[in-house]
């Protein structure tokens, strides 16, 4: 939130405001100044593309970051079943829209990046999809564990038969629209046996964003580490250098009043090994590292990060580092989470001598149709009230419903009777003083009779107007399914489905990105 309201309270943790124009100048003079091999990651780029049959424009928005003046608005996330949660788009979305406001306001090739994180290995985060049936239930499909999952990048886990039970699943449970079959097509053209995760992910943002340039970037490609070898040789060549850094500025957000994202571990560094049993962290043992309890002399694997940088992989401390040294980045397009990482990147990027880009935070909507329109836009209604699964806020409208007469002739009746008998409780006491308590109760069990009739009232507005409570549990159940937010919840199949491809070309031409906010869209 500080990022968003208060950017001077933070400003030293971060290449510049993204709200001042000359900071987006800077970056640009920064990034494209800086050297860096255009052509290898175009090649490797242009086979991935290739390889996928992405759609013309990302193709030829690839193309375009050979030239020395173009730049890179770059976004990424994991590769989660059926495009992982709303958030997701708004990520790509976001990047599209300020790749494009770049473009225009600087006269320069400015090309929108999404990086699929396909070299996680946390299978929990990416194997399961939410979405609504035709009566808005929440539903949960979820894939079974395929082999390697939870030790293997995500990459290398291999689809099998089990994802044509989960679009079946979908299929049964998604109301019928006029896009329903279309989309599940084409997810069908992706998500199939024998496609890895992010292949199928980075497929379905292609087919969703690649024709408005999003041009997206498989992470775990090996083809691409060679470019940044000699990143993860200076890493191995003083291991310890990095999570310093990072510790550091760790303790300067702590003294400013932040908690920092992560605390590097003290044995860490910010790289994996990659090998056929899976992924596992480099920790510092004594002088030297281990990786799965072998131990390694630092100039070992410095070297064999040289020979062979296919075996390593970044953690979320150094990612960030060789996605720009990858690619002309001006701008990282992130949620809360990412943007409070970048924070204690600094001394990092500095080490390696990479420029450093902006950070954006990505926009923030939920999307609704016109029923929920219709119901939200009740003055007496909050939209934040709906969050809490319970039915008080619902009792609340209930109550506004019934005839204010109710309210204020229940209202003077306890007044009344409270008044009434406070008086008689002190001439009682005047007769006889053991007679106050009997007095007492029964004031209480008259005004709670009181309260239990007007309980009874709101129970019978209940069932005279259940169209309000059925408006009440259609909205709630689509703005915040379970309780969570929708944009982290339900995926985005689901809003695709429901709304059409086209969904993504109102998004991009009519959704505002000020972090400040969140937006109601009608889909």
């Amino acid at each position: 939130m500080a990022y968003a309201l208060n950017f001077t309270s933070i400003e030293a943790f971060f290449a510049g405001n993204p709200a001042q124009p000359h900071a987006w100048r800077d970056a640009i003079t920064r990034v494209t100044r800086a050297p860096r091999d255009r052509a290898a990651i175009v090649s490797v780029l242009a086979r991935q593309l290739a390889a996928r049959s992405s759609p013309v424009q990302a193709r030829r928005g690839a193309e375009r970051l050979a030239d020395p003046a173009a730049v890179a608005v770059v976004t990424g996330q994991q590769a989660g079943l059926f495009g992982g949660p709303l958030y997701t788009l708004l990520k790509a979305i976001t990047t599209i829209q300020l790749a494009r406001e770049v473009g225009t306001a600087h006269g320069v090739p400015a090309i929108p990046v999404f990086w699929v994180a396909g070299e996680d290995h946390d299978w929990l985060e990416v194997r399961a999809a939410h979405y609504l049936d035709a009566e808005f239930g929440r539903r949960e499909v979820v894939l079974p564990d395929l082999p390697g999952a939870g030790a293997k990048p995500v990459d290398e886990l291999v689809l099998d038969a089990s994802v044509e039970d989960a679009i079946r699943a979908l299929e049964r449970a998604l109301p019928a629209t006029e896009f329903r079959s279309d989309v599940l097509a084409r997810l069908r053209g992706h998500y199939r046996p024998g496609a890895s995760m992010a292949r199928a992910f980075a497929g379905w943002l292609d087919d969703l964003l690649g024709a408005h340039g999003l041009v997206v970037f498989e992470g775990s490609d090996p083809h691409a580490k060679p470019i940044v070898a000699d990143l993860f040789v200076e890493e191995l060549s003083d291991p310890a250098r990095s999570v310093a850094l990072v510790g550091s500025a760790c303790a300067d957000l702590r003294a400013r009043g932040f908690e920092p994202q992560v605390e590097p571990a003290e044995d860490g560094t910010t790289l994996f090994y990659l090998d056929a049993a899976g992924r596992h962290a480099v920790k510092r043992r004594g002088g030297g590292l281990s990786i799965a309890g072998r131990d390694r002399s630092t100039g070992d694997l410095a070297a064999e990060a040289s020979a062979h940088p296919e075996r390593f992989s970044p953690n979320v401390l150094l990612r960030s580092v060789v996605q720009d040294r990858l690619f002309p980045t001006i701008c990282s397009v992130g949620g809360p989470a990412e943007i409070a990482y970048h924070a204690e990147l600094g001394g990092i990027y500095h080490a390696h001598g990479v420029e450093r880009p902006l950070v954006c935070p990505r926009a923030s909507a939920t999307l609704i149709d016109s029923a929920a329109a219709k119901f939200l836009d009740r003055p007496d209604v909050i939209f934040g009230s709906l969050q809490a699964q319970s039915e008080s806020f619902l009792n609340q409208l209930l109550a506004n419903q019934i005839p204010a007469a109710i309210d204020r002739g229940l209202d003077e009746a306890a007044r009344e009777v409270g008044e009434q008998l406070d008086r008689l409780r002190g001439a009682v006491a005047s007769v006889d003083p053991t007679l106050v308590g009997a007095a007492d109760t029964t004031r209480d069990r008259m005004l709670d009779s009181l309260k239990q009739l007007q309980a009874k009232i709101v129970q019978a507005g209940k069932r005279k107007d259940d169209t309000l409570r059925r408006q009440f549990l259609r909205t709630q159940a689509l703005v915040f399914p379970a309780g969570h937010p929708q944009e982290r919840d339900l995926c985005v199949a689901f809003f695709v489905c429901r709304h059409g491809p086209a969904l993504v070309d109102r998004l991009i031409d009519g959704l505002p990105h000020d972090a400040s906010s969140h937006y109601l869209v009608l889909g």
